[in-house]
């Protein structure tokens, strides 16, 4: 019976090993393969500098837990945020005297408050329970989406956020897509604690990525809210988060005769925390539980991945994505950094320090600015210390470039004929 056990041992040791290989091995598909990209050593990374004085909070105010971060074409910057938090045990210490500064507040690029709206539900619309993901579009229109699924990101056992809100820039209600309370297993009009969402001009397509509990990207019509498609990792269908076999059950049965568990686990997206669409149309998934980006055309269609802090002993990665103004750096939120890839290859060649690797430093999601600054929002209100009260968030001003360097050793993509 020992010998059975330590065999056991030896046997998911080497198959840690060798799973681990294969996620550090090249993974690209062969349209990734081709494009063409400057290499980092003709320019330099991007430095940056916080702004201590972002964002400039009514002093009425306290902002509760930073959820979200958008740029709308003026460069103004909307931040979504959790004012529940300030109650929650997760405040350091619950703030239960400070008026709580409404969810959805504008800034100017400077941090200058401009407005501030919702909260409340209203006819056709239940408020989130748990306010996650914020996006401004092309039309000028509001899109939010809440997380909260039964107990998880739910502590006040308040309605499941299974619906994404539409609003006009001053908080008008438009469209809702989804009910309050309702869900369902690859179900397509009803989500099932959304992360974050995205329009795409082109198309006029909202792409919604459906994270803590359908593990999947939606894709709806943005004027009439009509469902379109839907896929999973790469390209594949979607299993929900109680469909989905655990890892031992994956052992035990014919999925995996030869390799059991892991990798077969990667088929499937773990939580997909966010998405953004580059200006030559190519989405950018986030899966946080997998610590990989996973990159597809506007249809589905898988084209690279790139797994992101796998040798950080902190399990938050892979949390948010943004761009450059040029699209030449894909910046990737981890904890406690955030990570530089060369867009095109997805080279990681670096990350900057966004704060003390408390439990949730900033990083949740990020956004960035058409002036190169990098924004991003604290979901835990820590301060830099693990002790005071952060802001919420936090600015990262753009400070040039470092000298050029070589970059190899550089961190690839994943080849796909592996």
């Amino acid at each position: 019976m020992r010998r059975r056990v330590l065999a056991g041992f030896v046997f998911v040791g080497i198959l840690m090993v060798w799973t681990i290989a294969r996620l550090m091995s090249p993974h690209v598909s062969g349209q990734a393969a081709s494009m063409q990209a400057p290499h980092i050593g003709e320019g330099g990374l991007p430095q940056f500098q916080l702004d201590p004085n972002f964002p400039k909070v009514p002093a009425k105010w306290r902002m509760g837990f930073g959820s979200d971060v958008a740029i709308d074409d003026k460069d103004h910057v909307w931040i979504l945020s959790r004012p529940r938090g300030l109650a929650h045990p997760r405040s350091t210490p619950p703030d239960l005297k400070s008026i709580p500064a409404p969810p959805v507040m504008e800034f100017d690029n400077d941090g200058n408050f401009i407005q501030g709206w919702g909260g409340e539900s209203g006819p056709g619309y239940q408020w989130p329970s748990n306010e996650h993901g914020i996006t401004v579009d092309y039309k000028g229109f509001v899109w939010i989406v809440g997380n909260a699924d039964g107990k998880m990101n739910n502590p006040a056992d308040l309605p499941n956020d299974n619906q994404i809100l539409k609003f006009t820039k001053d908080g008008k209600f438009v469209m809702a897509i989804g009910k309050s309370g309702q869900t369902g297993s690859n179900a397509t009009e009803v989500l099932r604690g959304a992360t974050s969402l995205r329009v795409y001009p082109k198309t006029n397509e909202l792409f919604v990525s459906d994270g803590y509990g359908n593990s999947r990207v939606m894709v709806y019509d943005a004027d009439t809210g009509k469902f379109k498609r839907m896929w999973g990792a790469y390209g594949n269908k979607p299993l929900d988060r109680d469909a989905r076999p655990s890892i031992p059950q994956m052992r035990e049965s014919e999925l995996c005769p030869k390799l059991c568990g892991v990798w077969d686990a990667l088929q499937q997206f773990a939580l997909p925390h966010d998405v953004s669409i580059s200006n030559d149309g190519l989405l950018y998934i986030a899966d946080r539980g997998n610590k990989r980006v996973q990159v597809f055309t506007p249809e589905g269609k898988f084209i690279a991945e790139q797994f992101v802090g796998l040798d950080s002993k902190y399990p938050l990665q892979t949390r948010g994505t943004a761009f450059s103004p040029d699209q030449r750096f894909l910046y990737v939120g981890g904890t406690p950094v955030i990570y530089i890839l060369n867009r095109r290859t997805l080279e990681v060649l670096g990350s900057f320090t966004t704060g003390s690797p408390q439990s949730d430093p900033p990083g949740h999601l990020i956004g960035a600015d058409h002036k190169g600054n990098v924004y991003a929002v604290q979901a835990e209100l820590s301060g830099a210390d693990g002790k005071s009260g952060g802001a919420g968030a936090y600015k990262f001003v753009f400070k040039g470039y470092s000298p050029a360097t070589p970059c190899p050793p550089c961190q690839s993509t994943r080849s796909a004929s592996e």
